[in-house]
C-alpha cells in the first residue's frame, strides 16, 4: 500500500529554516492513525484536512498543557482558603480593576 503524504513547508522571514507541516485527509488518518499518532509523539506537525474547508491539528497533550494540572488544582484550593478568612478585594468599578492591575 503507497502512502500518498502531502508536506507543507513554510519558510520564516527571509531565513532557511522551515516549518514542514504533514496534511493528510481524515480517511488516511482513519485508516492509518497509531502511525499519525507516533508522528505526532515525535514532534511532526500533522493536520487532517476534512472536506475543503476543515482542518484539525494532530497535537499530543502534555502534562504541563493541562489547565487543571496539580499546580493549577492547588492553587485554586489555596484562594478557596483564602476566600474563606476573608483574604480578598471587592472591585466594582472598571477604575478599581485598572487600580488592581497598574494601569
Amino acid at each position: 500500500m503507497e502512502l500518498l503524504l502531502d508536506y507543507e513547508c513554510y519558510y520564516h522571514n527571509g531565513t532557511h529554516k522551515s516549518n514542514c507541516v504533514l496534511v493528510i485527509s481524515s480517511r488516511e488518518f482513519r485508516q492509518n492513525q497509531r502511525m499519525y499518532f507516533d508522528k505526532a509523539d515525535e514532534g511532526e506537525q500533522i493536520f487532517v484536512q476534512r472536506g475543503k474547508d476543515k482542518s484539525y491539528a494532530l497535537n499530543p497533550i502534555r502534562k504541563q498543557d493541562m489547565y487543571f494540572n496539580e499546580g493549577m488544582v492547588k492553587r485554586i484550593k489555596e484562594s478557596v482558603k483564602q476566600a474563606s478568612n476573608g483574604e480578598y478585594i471587592e472591585i466594582s468599578s472598571s477604575e478599581e480593576i485598572k487600580e488592581l492591575l497598574g494601569l
